[in-house]
């Protein structure tokens, strides 16, 4: 991170600069703490699961209650404690605010009853906040599911969090974001799940495979969710993107800093129940195995793909860098991929001034600056 610090201080745009690990899962935490130590807004390329989301959670909250013929006071209130609000609310008044709602969830009384029971209960507690009345007359008001009202209904659910939940998530936010990148992703992929679900839900009540319910419309977006299909939906331009080697083929940026180089992450050895000799005699076609085809995972093309994709992301320089020892201070080496490139290797003092209070970019990397200034003249 103290070479992306360097590079925003000599005026790099940080959509020009991309980082890159084999796997987020072994490095997130880590360029995490050192971009956030760097005063750098990181953004991770992961996919994501939208079941794991608010917005979502606030989706099946409203199916599981409108699904209830009757409800006790947990799944009534569901909804609210994930940020429900009606359309066109007024932004002070809403989402209700957790301590409100511990102390009507525990005004209520225990045991299931109709929706329109649960009016009248409200109606009977002192003290009680009109906001409830508001949701559960919503509640009761809602119709019979059909693609038409799944759209309408669910898809004012999600524009009101658009507009009231999301705001909370960027109030208690860290300067980095995080949290609000991931709740406004989550709000883009619920828009898509709204739409999907009218169609998906039209087709399923043509085919007469799932009742006209509202427990089979949440059944059904979680099949939908639960598809993953791509990685970001939301895009910070002020931050810097973090990505797996997977997702590098898309990038066209001007700086690629790969990390974690070593033999063990490039290529990486994939697990197998048929062992490592019989794979190879496979990979050499002898005698009667020429009829076998190899699993692509046995050979390390893939591997080799996803590094060469790293230099073509880059428009003007790539920097690779890597550990030499773990935390238990046992030796590790570099990736057999570098063994055949003609590198520029930073010298140890320089590495040692790149990281000090007196931070300066090694001359290599100011190479690429000089090249980049001189290409960008030319134009």
């Amino acid at each position: 991170m103290a070479i992306v610090a360097e590079l925003r201080d000599r005026d790099v745009p940080i959509r020009d600069i991309a980082v890159v690990a084999r796997d987020l899962d072994s490095y997130e935490q880590s360029l995490f703490r050192a971009a956030i130590q760097y005063g750098i807004a990181p953004v991770f390329w992961r996919q994501l699961y939208v079941t794991r989301t608010r917005p979502y959670a606030l989706v099946e909250s409203v199916c599981e209650a409108l699904d209830a013929d009757e409800l006790d006071r947990r799944t009534l209130l569901r909804p609210l404690e994930h940020r429900w609000a009606p359309s066109n609310a007024p932004s002070d008044d809403w989402p209700v605010d957790p301590a409100t709602l511990y102390r009507v969830k525990h005004a209520l009384p225990q045991g299931a009853r109709p929706t329109e029971e649960w009016i009248e209960v409200l109606e009977t507690i002192d003290d009680a906040d009109a906001r409830f009345t508001t949701f559960v007359e919503w509640l009761a008001d809602v119709p019979e599911p059909n693609p038409e009202t799944v759209t309408s209904v669910l898809g004012d659910v999600v524009e009101a969090y658009a507009d009231h939940g999301l705001a909370v998530t960027r109030e208690s936010d860290s300067p980095a974001l995080l949290d609000t990148e991931t709740d406004a992703r989550a709000v883009v992929r619920g828009r898509t799940l709204v739409q999907q679900l009218r169609h998906k839900f039209a087709d399923r009540l043509q085919e007469e495979t799932l009742e006209r319910s509202w427990g089979d419309v949440a059944d059904l977006a979680n099949v939908i969710a639960t598809q993953r299909p791509g990685r970001r939906e939301h895009s910070n331009a002020r931050a810097l993107d973090i990505l797996e080697a997977n997702d590098v083929w898309m990038l066209d940026v001007q700086y690629v800093i790969a990390v974690g180089m070593t033999a063990d992450e490039w290529p990486r050895a994939t697990e197998s129940v048929v062992p490592p000799e019989f794979q190879e005699v496979v990979l050499r076609g002898d005698d009667d195995t020429s009829k076998l085809a190899p699993r692509t995972a046995w050979t390390d093309g893939r591997d080799r793909d996803q590094f060469l994709d790293v230099f073509r992301a880059a428009g003007t320089g790539v920097i690779l860098t890597r550990h030499t020892q773990t935390v238990d201070g046992d030796d590790v080496h570099s990736s057999p991929f570098l063994d055949h490139l003609d590198l520029q290797t930073v010298a140890e003092s320089h590495r040692q001034q790149l990281l000090s209070t007196n931070r300066e970019l090694p001359p290599e990397i100011q190479d690429f600056l000089e090249e980049r200034a001189e290409a960008t003249a030319n134009e």
